[in-house]
């Protein structure tokens, strides 16, 4: 048996589609597969299916009965620093919220951890020096930034 499974996104306010056009648009190998529009009287009801990152998503916008929350997001290791500073600028953007630990918030409200690969070679390191001073550095920051992370790892160990 053949299943389809993605992760669904609940929107309050019509705007999922442009959301998902936003989102393929800013990560490689992400695409709009298909909107559908609700009949019947529903407004701007829509399911919105797209691939990010090569993941299946969807953006169910039916109303206000549920909001997004950061007990659900979207986690992004990139390559390199200059790839999370160019995600984390855009999605950041036109009244995207900085958190903390290389946590936002996007204008749509969805949450989104934004990371380079070096961060999980640091604070999951095998020497348990390293892994301290890696996350003990990370828990100061909002935006990661990796070379300062690289510099407390060597003045710890």
């Amino acid at each position: 048996m053949t299943s389809s499974i993605r992760t669904c996104l609940w929107f309050r306010d019509g705007r999922g589609p442009e959301a998902a056009a936003f989102y393929s648009a800013l990560i490689p190998n992400s695409r709009v597969e298909r909107i559908f529009r609700f009949g019947n009287g529903m407004g701007a009801a829509s399911v919105t299916d797209f691939t990010l990152g090569g993941a299946p998503y969807q953006i169910l916008d039916a109303g206000p009965h549920f909001t997004l929350t950061e007990a659900a997001s979207i986690s992004v290791e990139t390559p390199d620093q200059a790839e999370s500073d160019r995600l984390w600028a855009a999605l950041t953007a036109d009244g995207g919220e900085e958190s903390m630990c290389g946590w936002l918030k996007d204008r749509f409200g969805v949450s989104w951890q934004v990371f380079p690969k070096r961060l999980t070679e640091l604070t999951m390191h095998s020497n348990k020096a390293v892994s301290k001073a890696a996350m003990a550095e990370m828990m100061k920051q909002k935006k990661i930034d990796i070379a300062a992370i690289e510099a407390a790892v060597k003045a710890a160990v």
